[in-house]
């Protein structure tokens, strides 16, 4: 007797990624013989650095490939305490101890929704947010709770905006800066509100910083320098982004150390430790720093010639509403004129554009904010070009 598939409660309401899904659907296409401009995928199309491939190369030659740490190598975990003590601010008695290394950042963020979050609990999201955000308040049972942000403000929220949307079920907040899908940037003092906010109401905090390192007109500020304190503070970063090493799959948690206890002892009946020689990789995009600045720099260097360039590209379209991109490398626009009355503008945009233009962008409703769309610009600055064109002027056309 064959059994039919029930899913579980557990994942009753979980929803595939719409991101790796547009990215799937742009492959197919390309398989097809389609000429495809893929504009979808956050992931930056450069190279890892040679030094940090040639050290993890180094790790496995000399038989660094056994079981880790749960928690990671100490040497590096020590290494991330050390920059993040760079910063001042809270960080400054940062040891060790309290670093987790995951699996990505995503192992890193989920890791801590379910070691924080339960049944009941609430939990803040500055929206749009990264779409998985909401996928992991839910898995951990919790109830993710949207905070639409301003559009007059580059979508971004304001403690103000946190505390109406409170409840007594509130248990914490979520932030992102630079922000995914948005490219905005959260200024020193809007987040010192913010944190404050939160730390006078006792939720926690869990900032995902895997964009820091990407920023143009100023530096991202970091929760952990400008927070005054830090008992409910869990900072995620990690190596994917900046170093361009999504494949390593290297993330890490800040975080108080009884919190780092737990989210050890989670991680080591869920995946164990992240690849040993990947650690090691990571050691050297952490350790040798003079090579990782001039390497992070040239790299967005460039992005931001492909920033200008968009930007070019948008200015002769006034009337399209952009947010400004300060970091990351995403373009988000509002595309709901170009389909008055629909229900998911951004979906509908998304679909005619990669259908009959060739370009790939993600629809704004992954992201829980449906009239809007995502333009990657980790991609050759022809392409950033062209798909912008190729945009703009299917928007153009559909507004008449």
């Amino acid at each position: 007797m064959s059994l039919a598939f029930t899913p579980s409660p557990n994942i009753a309401l979980l929803r595939e990624s719409v991101t790796i899904a547009v990215s799937q659907r742009a492959k197919a296409l390309k398989a097809e013989g389609k000429t495809i401009i893929d504009l979808g995928a956050g992931e930056p199309d450069f190279d890892t650095p040679a030094f940090i491939c040639e050290a993890a190369k180094a790790a496995i030659d000399s038989g660094q490939t056994r079981y880790t740490p749960t928690e990671g190598i100490l040497p590096l975990r020590a290494a991330i305490a050390d920059r993040a003590r760079e910063g001042g601010g809270c960080a400054v008695d940062l040891v060790a101890q309290e670093v987790v290394v995951s699996n990505g950042s995503k192992q890193s963020l989920f890791n801590a929704c379910f070691c924080l979050f339960g049944p009941g609990d609430e939990v803040l999201i500055p929206t749009p947010a990264w779409t998985s955000y909401y996928e992991m308040v839910q898995l951990a049972r919790a109830v993710p709770v949207v905070v639409m942000g301003d559009p007059d403000h580059d979508l971004k929220v304001t403690a103000e905006m946190l505390a109406a949307a409170a409840t007594p079920r509130t248990r914490g907040l979520m932030l992102n800066s630079p922000c995914n899908p948005t490219g905005a940037v959260y200024s020193a003092d809007e987040l010192r509100e913010i944190l404050l906010l939160a730390q006078s109401r006792g939720w926690w905090v869990i900032s995902d910083e895997i964009y820091r390192r990407i920023s143009y007109e100023e530096p991202a500020p970091s929760a952990l320098h400008v927070a005054s304190a830090r008992d409910n503070l869990v900072v995620v970063d990690g190596v994917a982004k900046a170093y361009a090493m999504t494949g390593w799959r290297v993330g890490w948690t800040i975080a108080p150390r009884a919190l780092s206890q737990a989210m050890t002892a989670f991680q080591s009946h869920a995946t164990f430790h992240t690849a040993s020689m990947a650690q090691h990789g990571a050691l050297a995009a952490v350790t040798r720093a003079a090579e990782s600045d001039a390497a992070i720099a040239a790299m967005v260097a460039q992005y931001r010639t492909r920033r200008d360039a968009g930007l070019a590209v948008f200015a002769g379209t006034p009337d399209l509403p952009l947010v400004h991109a300060s970091g990351a490398f995403y373009f988000y626009f509002d595309v709901s004129a170009a389909f008055p009355g629909h229900a998911e503008p951004g979906s509908a945009f998304a679909s005619r554009l990669l259908e009959e233009q060739g370009v790939a962008v993600v629809p704004g409703a992954a992201f829980k904010t449906p009239n809007w769309v995502r333009i990657s610009y980790a991609a050759p600055e022809r392409d950033v070009v062209a798909g912008v064109q190729h945009a703009i002027a299917l928007w153009s056309d559909l507004k008449r």
